[in-house]
């Protein structure tokens, strides 16, 4: 992918530079991890009121805007920023949609350890399954280098995938709410799990 050809840390040293184009690139590295982050927690809280592109697109306005507050230099510095701005404006949209007033620290909070439990789950329960991580992988943060593997999935594989390992649900359940046998969703999972070990394999 595109992404995968920049450095996240170089691009840090021309943001803060003033370079325009690198922040965008910058931030456009973390579009897919960002995303699948945020549909989780839409999923739980916000269904069907906020689309989770819009909600990162929202982050990465923030992220833009107050790159100056970032003190950072290493990516997992960096995507641990941006995690705590998604939170930030998940809580906002939290308390908008709930009607709460004022801003609600221990939300704020929640909502970040949630995020990070997420991003744990990326690389506990599918990237540290694959035994032999590419080199790029090894050099950058492995639950983004697996968010834009599953971004080039087929979509019914994806889904599976997402469904199983990050919002926890079960096999029949997953059955449920695609409305697929269970021995189908078994196998997209199976053949889905085989698919993304190849394209990390194949990384870098």
């Amino acid at each position: 992918m595109k992404s995968n050809s920049h450095d996240p840390e170089q691009l840090v040293g021309l943001a803060r530079a003033g370079s325009t184009p690198a922040m965008g690139n910058l931030l456009e590295l973390y579009r897919n991890y960002l995303e699948l982050l945020a549909r989780v927690q839409v999923g739980r809280r916000l269904q069907g009121k906020v689309d989770a592109a819009d909600l990162v697109q929202e982050t990465f306005l923030a992220a833009h805007a107050g790159f100056s507050e970032f003190r950072g230099v290493t990516e997992a510095e960096l995507v641990a920023w941006l995690r705590q701005i998604l939170a930030s404006r998940l809580a906002k949209l939290v308390r908008y949609y709930y009607g709460t007033q004022g801003r609600d620290v221990r939300l704020e909070r929640d909502l970040a350890e949630s995020i990070d439990q997420s991003s744990r789950a990326l690389d506990q329960q599918l990237v540290a399954s694959h035994s032999s991580p590419s080199q790029q992988a090894a050099r950058r943060e492995q639950a983004v280098i697996l968010a834009n593997a599953l971004g080039q999935l087929p979509e019914h594989y994806r889904e599976v995938l997402i469904l199983r390992h990050l919002e926890g649900l079960t096999f029949p359940e997953i059955a449920r709410r695609l409305d697929r046998t269970l021995d189908s969703v078994e196998k997209l999972w199976t053949r889905g799990l085989g698919q993304l070990r190849q394209l990390l394999g194949g990384a870098g």
